[in-house]
């Protein structure tokens, strides 16, 4: 329970969790409020905001800042306020004393919400948004009631005084902080090789590290979306040093996802780990249809080479083996039957991954492919059903050359296309084979079982 403007308000288990920024807006898109936002709904929770001032900024710095009236920041918070349960708050850019103090008046106190506090002074990309007098009212106000505080090492040596050249100066730096009156600080470790330091308690046993690693990759809102994944954390129940632990990961996998944007520091990208599952579900689930169509349809087995055949599908930009799904221990004849003698896995099978990753070096959006058996008279029905072929010969192979790889890649430059069906007639101790070739496993499967039909 919770007193806000309207009254009490009674806090349900089941309820949407809610999280506020309070911050400036990037018209560029990779910091302040849009990083907040893309955050919290990576997160999985509802995220609201009130904006602080308009920053005209992209990748390469910003050019200006318009703060918004004192009246029209004050608005936007008690109409989040007094309509919505908010669990935590997160404090981003306060460019001016009156700011500070106005949204501190609305955080603070005996009947406030928590908040994490990110004390944003200049942007990755260059550009000041914090006055001096700004830095002291919030040194005086902000800090000692905030629940989490995240400078970088700079912002930390603003804040302290502390000049920090290693993770022993940053301790110091997370301790004075503390001392300020908030429950804990965390001072980031970009330019500390990757470390954060956390202090959550006064007193060195109190102090820890956040081992870490510089991650290639855009930075640009990164500060941003640390500070706003702990208010998260910290809204679903986690702990300090567990919040500060799970947002580090996340923050390192948004790095690491960044968009090639603009010519300057590019953002970073809070839904990368949202869009790999995603994807890695599709291709499991792909693949997984396939393989029941395939396993449904009696005349399949009369495809299914000596060897066995198996069936992949990848997830976009895949680089490996292991961002190919497919069978473990292929497909094979069984009673009468095809089967599938293992589980759709990644990094399954680096036969039909080999494949795959020849032909999207061509085209991108060509994920699939099964292997079955070579016979004139399949070659023959592909033709009459209109798929488009092309082959190769074993014979023409360099030394120190995968089949699969070669030769789908010679065969696609020598069509001028990726076809649907690549074979070859085997070679010695090497067994013929067809290569069905399409956008999806599902799409692969019909175009075999259509000829299997015939």
């Amino acid at each position: 329970m919770r007193v806000t403007g309207c009254g009490l308000v009674f806090v349900h288990e089941q309820r949407t969790r809610t999280v506020l920024t309070i911050a400036g807006s990037d018209s560029g898109g990779g910091a302040g409020v849009q990083a907040d936002l893309k955050t919290f709904a990576a997160l999985g929770v509802h995220g609201a905001c009130a904006i602080t001032a308009i920053t005209a900024q992209n990748t390469l710095g910003v050019q200006s800042v318009f703060n918004l009236p004192e009246n029209v920041i004050t608005g936007q918070i008690r109409a989040v306020l007094d309509d919505i349960y908010v669990d935590y708050v997160k404090i981003g850019m306060l460019s001016s004393k009156e700011i500070v103090r106005l949204v501190a008046s609305h955080v603070c106190g005996v009947n406030g919400v928590p908040f994490v506090l990110d004390p944003v002074m200049s942007a990755e990309a260059g550009g000041s948004l914090l006055t001096d007098d700004a830095l002291g009212a919030m040194v005086s106000e902000l800090i000692p009631a905030a629940t989490v505080v995240t400078p970088n090492v700079f912002e930390a040596e603003a804040i302290t005084g502390i000049r920090i050249r290693d993770t022993d100066d940053a301790k110091r730096a997370a301790a004075a902080i503390v001392d300020l009156g908030c429950s804990a600080a965390v001072v980031t470790g970009g330019h500390l090789h990757g470390t954060d330091v956390l202090c959550d308690g006064r007193g060195e046993g109190n102090v820890r590290l956040i081992p870490g690693n510089l991650i290639k990759g855009g930075t640009h809102g990164a500060g941003c979306t640390y500070s706003s994944a702990i208010a998260t954390f910290l809204a679903k129940g986690l702990a300090i040093p567990d919040a500060c632990i799970a947002a580090k990961d996340f923050v390192m996998h948004a790095i690491r996802g960044a968009p090639s944007v603009g010519g300057g520091v590019s953002p970073v990208n809070q839904t990368e780990h949202v869009i790999a599952d995603a994807a890695r579900y599709r291709a499991i689930a792909d693949v997984s249809d396939a393989v029941k169509n395939i396993e449904a349809c009696e005349s399949f087995t009369s495809l299914i080479p000596e060897v066995g055949c198996n069936i992949g599908t990848a997830i976009p930009h895949a680089q490996s083996v292991e961002g190919i799904a497919a069978v473990r221990s292929r497909i094979v004849r069984f009673r009468g039957a095809a089967r599938a003698i293992g589980p759709v896995e990644f990094g399954a099978s680096s036969h039909v991954a080999r494949l795959i990753l020849a032909a999207m070096r061509f085209d991108p959006e060509v994920r699939s492919a099964l292997n079955i058996r070579y016979s004139e008279e399949i070659i023959s029905t592909c033709d009459a059903l209109g798929y488009t072929i092309a082959s190769f010969d074993r014979e023409d192979e360099p030394p120190q050359h995968q089949t699969m790889d070669w030769g789908t890649a010679h065969a696609i430059k020598e069509a001028g296309y990726v076809p649907q069906v690549i074979y070859d007639r085997g070679g010695t101790g090497k067994e013929a084979m067809v290569r069905i070739l399409g956008r999806s496993a599902v799409e692969v499967a019909d175009l075999a079982i259509r000829v299997s039909r015939v």
